[in-house]
């Protein structure tokens, strides 16, 4: 629904308090005129619960108000008396209709003015502190910082399988949740149960006529602090809709998802809007100028070390950079048929490796320009692929393009899934709401998002351009890193817990400042309380 459609259903539901509430009113001393007035109706209603005013505007945050209207239920029927485990059930399965019932039907409802100066039971008073820890929780999560688990190798050796994050939401821009209907704090599916977490149908040929999909919120982003950079790390929504579907990615057969339950990813964003991007060999160019990453960035590539069958140990090719993730045959890095490693490293760990005397030859394995890698826009002719590719205009706001046949490729998916028009070819003709167009204006910004394990990363040069809408949050802090492969005390990666993510510099640990502060804290904590005993 758009923005005047919410705000005729929040009318109605006004309406509906209204009349299921405004004989309660008139017995907690209140004019029922007051209770169909909006937003006024609930100011009301908190003063007859005894709750703080501030409340009202809980109800009206996505998610939080999911939490907040069932709270709100109960402490309205317990005002008037109807406190059992019977009445909250009620009021709980009909959805709030319990209290119309009250309204119109019980005659022995009366109005208790002073209930919350009666003494709470310990089991009331537990509920209730745990159902504000809750709202508390799902308020930072949705809108403040969110935690964050590094689900893959593609950005191996800057940010780790197994890294555990903090992803800040007010960098670029708190994003308000589009699906009204979900669990709070839980992605797209329950944990363990597998199940869906939210009301919405996946069918992508349903998704406009859906009653459910109706429901769907307007896109709302709070003002940023700063702007996306070049080379930042960024965490989005996965554009073409999930992974479970590549088939290069036809949205006619793709899994469809609202754009906050899509897949979380995390990469580099090595393209800004305006930009125009090629990859040059494995090397990214920015307007014909090679791009320049921050010394944290570890760009990594498929290397084959040929040691005519001689065998190096384990720990050996490890202390050259191969990493733990990245191991074959049963866990070890086994010599190729051909008597030769296939690793994955960065350009200066195939040179350390080269100077080792069992290597005969370092070959990184590029494909070569014009091979045809099967990448966007999925044009064979292109002959673009994952090492040489482009050049290719990033989108920005408010830029105009030239359409036709040969550009179309490039913008479709923009103009029909992800700024909503329809889109029609008749001919060499090409119609966009209805009107014959050669040019195009972009509704909002575009980036272009890699891993740098380059050779082993599903990212935009596969799926294309990622909107601004999609956009999630920036890494900022890593709290704790755990390596699965390890045993004991040495799963935990000690040198990156507590570490800053995003900097220009090698990521630090700042667990032992950490705890020399909480050691301080609670020292002088103890010595504050033992004063105050003497």
């Amino acid at each position: 629904m758009n923005l005047s459609q919410w705000l005729i259903f929040i009318l109605i539901v006004q309406i509906i308090h209204g009349l299921s509430t405004w004989k309660l009113y008139i017995k907690a001393s209140r004019k029922p005129i007051e209770s169909f007035i909006p937003i006024y109706n609930l100011v009301v209603m908190m003063k007859i619960i005894k709750r703080p005013l501030w409340w009202v505007l809980l109800l009206f945050i996505p998610i939080i108000n999911l939490l907040m209207i069932p709270v709100v239920w109960i402490g309205f029927i317990r005002s008037f008396g109807k406190e059992s485990a019977k009445d909250t059930l009620l009021v709980l399965v009909t959805f709030g209709l319990y209290i119309a019932f009250l309204n119109y039907a019980s005659k022995d409802v009366s109005y208790i003015e002073n209930r919350d100066l009666r003494p709470e039971s310990k089991t009331e008073d537990t509920i209730g502190s745990l159902v504000f820890a809750i709202i508390v929780a799902t308020l930072v999560h949705t809108y403040i910082i969110q935690p964050f688990t590094i689900p893959s190798s593609s950005l191996e050796k800057t940010l780790y399988t197994g890294d555990f994050l903090f992803v800040s939401k007010i960098n670029f821009g708190a994003r308000a949740p589009m699906t009204s209907v979900a669990l709070p704090m839980v992605h797209d599916s329950i944990p363990i149960l597998g199940l869906k977490s939210y009301l919405f149908n996946d069918d992508f040929t349903k998704k406009e006529t859906s009653l459910l999909n109706k429901f769907q919120l307007p896109y709302f982003r709070f003002p940023a602090l700063e702007e996306i950079k070049r080379n930042e790390i960024v965490v989005f929504n996965q554009p073409a809709d999930t992974l479970r579907n590549m088939d290069n990615f036809n949205p006619d057969r793709n899994y469809y998802k609202p754009i906050d339950k899509k897949t979380n990813l995390v990469k580099r964003c090595v393209g800004i809007p305006g930009d125009t991007l090629e990859i040059r060999d494995g090397d990214i160019y920015i307007d014909g100028k090679i791009s320049v990453l921050p010394k944290s960035a570890k760009p990594q590539y498929n290397f084959l070390i040929d040691t005519k069958g001689q065998a190096i140990s384990q720990d050996e090719l490890m202390s050259y950079g191969a990493r733990e993730g990245l191991r074959y045959d049963n866990g070890y890095f086994a010599l190729t048929n051909a008597g030769a490693y296939f690793l994955t490293l960065t350009d200066n760990e195939a040179k350390l490796m080269a100077s080792n005397p069992v290597v005969k030859s370092v070959k990184k394995q590029l494909a070569p320009k014009g091979e045809d890698g099967n990448v966007f826009p999925h044009i064979r002719s292109l002959g673009w692929n994952i090492d040489n590719y482009g050049p290719i205009y990033i989108p920005k706001k408010g830029k105009t393009v030239k359409l036709n046949k040969e550009t179309l490729p490039f913008y479709k998916r923009i103009i029909e899934e992800y700024e909503h028009n329809s889109l029609n070819i008749k001919g060499n003709q090409i119609v966009i709401n209805g009107k014959p167009s050669d040019t195009y204006t972009f509704k909002q910004d575009y980036y272009w998002m890699m891993g740098d394990n380059r050779q082993n990363s599903l990212d935009a040069r596969f799926w294309g351009f990622v909107p601004f809408d999609h956009v999630i949050g920036k890494p900022v802090f890593i709290w704790f890193s755990w390596e699965k492969n390890a045993s004991g005390i040495n799963k935990i990666r000690w040198n990156r817990v507590f570490s800053v993510t995003n900097g220009n510099d090698e990521p630090k640990s700042y667990l032992i400042h950490f705890l020399v502060v909480l050691g301080l804290f609670m020292i002088g904590n103890k010595l504050i309380k033992s004063r105050k005993k003497q």
